[in-house]
């Protein structure tokens, strides 16, 4: 077991897929990176933790949003990353802000044999 990000963003059908990467495996904390309108209206588990960012902003203060906000949450040396919702800009300030805190990333992804590492 161990930690997941993901954006939870953009993306016709995206919310589903990250919703069952979060029910089909067992994870130790779930951390989603969303805007307001996410974090009203995701369906969240008791293990799930949804971080409000300002996704208009520019790519280098939304780096730094994200990595102020995971700076006390995330004491892994290693975490799972899903980037099937969202933007490019946000998945660049996603892998940014973890590779800046010094954490390695595995990028798993839902498939037609499960969950695996892409």
């Amino acid at each position: 077991m161990s930690t997941l990000i993901a954006c939870l963003s953009t993306g016709k059908g995206t919310w589903g897929h990250v919703s069952r990467i979060i029910e089909d495996q067992k994870w130790d904390k779930v951390v989603l990176i969303t805007n307001d309108y996410g974090k009203e209206n995701f369906n969240k588990n008791d293990k799930t933790e949804l971080i409000s960012v300002n996704m208009n902003s520019g790519l280098k203060e939304l780096r730094d949003e994200i990595q102020g906000q995971l700076k006390e949450k995330i004491k892994d040396t290693e975490v799972e990353v899903n980037f099937i919702s969202g933007t490019g800009r946000e998945h660049m300030a996603l892998v940014s802000a973890l590779l800046k805190l010094g954490i390695g990333i595995r990028l798993i992804a839902l498939t037609k044999d499960g969950i695996e590492e892409v």
